[in-house]
């Protein structure tokens, strides 16, 4: 993985140098808290309904062993003993005091991480397939672009003040798309043209929140070498003409639909002439420099599906299942992409205690080259296991209460923090997860259903991606009452759709026996191969509808 050079080391030290000054300047009347507000923002700083928030970026989902231990140190030192795995594959502390931030930027820094652009009007974390350099079917390994993007972004003195946030996502897998391009303000897909050649095919203008869009294809098709110009002229043509007089409708998703696609990327391509042949232009040697970090780890040379492993899934079923659900196929023969999945009963998606994240940081190092990750769906990966020591994996994450073997089933739901934690929140989301969870806590029942991916956000702000789930929900406010408002046939991959918003909202008692009835509708309408999108499609919203809101006898 990446390492920081002298420039990484200077920029996190200057900057945290910086906020320590502005911090205690605030702390003593000295700064005004508006004019505090957008320099604690770009250093990662919320002020949320009972504490402050620290967000810390994970770049790109990687984290090496060595991180993992300092963010449970952290959490033990300056919180409450915990983290929180975001969407965007960022880290969350939730409770440390505002004194505090300087000091945890600092122990930050000794491990190279950093809260720099993790919120603001600015660009954030750059997001990616969290199996990429691992899968099999991938064009290329997509993280020495992501790692190049960051650098382009960090500190940008030209973007440093957008109209509004800004995200981008790298997918490069030809058959699926993890990273949800679609639905950020850049998305890029990797390809090859004709020639063989290495390229992007890219997507601006996506975004979920108030007003949720798919992005739109203005480009088939960028050389490689083209990939910093194109990406600063998209950005400028949004800087110069995004709205600031509105922050509801300052993303560039309103530029893009208010110009329409083909204009907005004419625009593009016009300020993209200016610039494309400048010193910003990626040289092969700047290529070839990122990608040198990302090197493959020394793999033995293994048999796929060795005699012990299969022996052990001979012996022992739940193993077998696990393996089944919870495992991938890696590019390298014996090896498998595991993925713990952070949904326990009882648990709030995504949270881990520190004792888990040291417990994980000592599998990573045993079992995955010091390496973990951290995917969109708020688990955590280990991208490179032997196939033959899969069983001692899994017994460790046993006792952990990360092998639970509902990857991608519906209780293996995405949730916001919600309303326990977040001043923007309408409602909480973390309850309706585990009576979702309590209700449907059959697995075998959970295996006949199959893929279903189930979303909770707490407030139109979309962290938890309601838009784009099998099934959404959406925490309303009604009167000072909390409700919630649920959407079906939302999709995030390649075929990219906005979920459809099935009526009148209901109370939070209401919610597990609403999802079954849903999903009791699908599985009296479904064909033996048909997902549950593939359903509601063919028989539209009217049924759903109908079961949903029927009066009782």
């Amino acid at each position: 993985m990446y390492k920081y050079d002298e420039y990484d080391r200077q920029i996190v030290q200057e900057r945290t140098k910086q906020f320590r000054g502005q911090t205690e300047r605030f702390i003593d009347g000295t700064l005004d808290g508006d004019d505090f507000l957008p320099l604690r923002l770009q250093n990662g700083l919320y002020v949320q309904r009972l504490a402050p928030m620290l967000r810390v970026a994970i770049p790109y989902g990687m984290l090496s062993s060595t991180q993992l231990r300092k963010l449970a140190q952290v959490s033990l030192d300056y919180d409450k003993g915990y983290v929180h795995f975001t969407t965007r594959q960022n880290v969350q502390f939730n409770w440390p005091e505002i004194k505090d931030v300087p000091d945890i930027l600092e122990e930050l820094n000794e491990v190279e991480m950093h809260a720099t652009q993790t919120s603001g009007n600015c660009i954030r974390n750059t997001t990616a397939d969290q199996f990429s350099g691992a899968i099999e079917n991938e064009v290329i390994d997509s993280r020495p672009y992501c790692e190049i993007i960051r650098q382009w972004s960090t500190l940008h003195p030209e973007f440093a003040f957008l109209p509004r946030k800004f995200k981008i996502a790298v997918n490069s897998c030809p058959d699926g798309d993890r990273a949800a391009i679609a639905f950020h303000d850049i998305g890029l897909e990797i390809i090859k043209n004709d020639k063989g050649e290495i390229g992007f095919k890219v997507f601006a203008g996506g975004g979920l929140g108030r007003t949720p869009v798919v992005g739109s294809e203005i480009r088939s098709f960028l050389p490689e070498k083209d990939l910093l110009t194109y990406l600063d002229s998209i950005v400028r043509v949004y800087n110069m003409h995004g709205r600031r007089d509105n922050k509801f409708k300052a993303r560039i998703k309103i530029l893009v639909k208010a110009l329409t696609p083909a204009k907005f990327a004419e625009m593009v391509e016009a300020e993209w002439q200016h610039h494309k042949d400048t010193e910003v232009q990626l040289t092969q040697a700047e290529i070839d420099r990122v990608k040198s970090f990302f090197t493959a780890p020394n793999y033995a040379q293994l048999e796929n599906n060795p005699k012990a492993f299969e022996e052990a899934k001979a012996s022992n079923s739940e193993f077998a299942n696990w393996v089944i659900r919870n495992t991938n196929e890696h590019k390298i023969s014996g090896y498998s992409i595991v993925t713990l999945t952070l949904k326990k009963l009882g648990i709030p998606p995504g949270d881990v205690t520190a004792s888990q994240a040291t417990a994980v940081a000592a599998m990573a190092d045993e079992y995955c080259f010091g390496e973990v990750r951290i995917s969109h769906e708020q688990n955590i990966v280990l991208a490179d296991v032997r196939q033959d020591q899969l069983f001692d994996v899994w017994q460790k994450a046993n006792l952990l209460g990360f092998a639970t073997p509902n990857l991608g089933m519906l209780t293996d739901m995405i949730c916001c923090p919600g309303g326990d934690y977040c001043g923007l929140a309408n409602a909480k989301s973390i309850p309706v997860a585990e009576q979702i969870q309590l209700k449907f806590d059959d697995l075998d029942y959970l295996y006949d259903l199959g893929k279903l991916d189930l979303n909770i956000s707490g407030c139109m702000n979309a962290c938890g991606h309601h838009h784009i789930g099998d099934i959404g929900v959406l925490g309303v406010d009604k009167r000072g009452d909390e409700f919630y408002q649920v959407s079906l046939g939302g999709r995030s991959g390649r075929d990219a759709t906005i979920g459809k918003i099935l009526g009148p909202s209901f109370a939070r008692a209401e919610m597990a026996d609403v999802i079954e009835k849903i999903i009791n509708v699908y599985t009296e309408n479904r064909t033996e191969e048909e997902l549950f999108v593939d359903t509601y499609r063919r028989i539209g919203m009217t049924p759903f509808k109908e079961r949903v809101y029927a009066k009782a006898n």
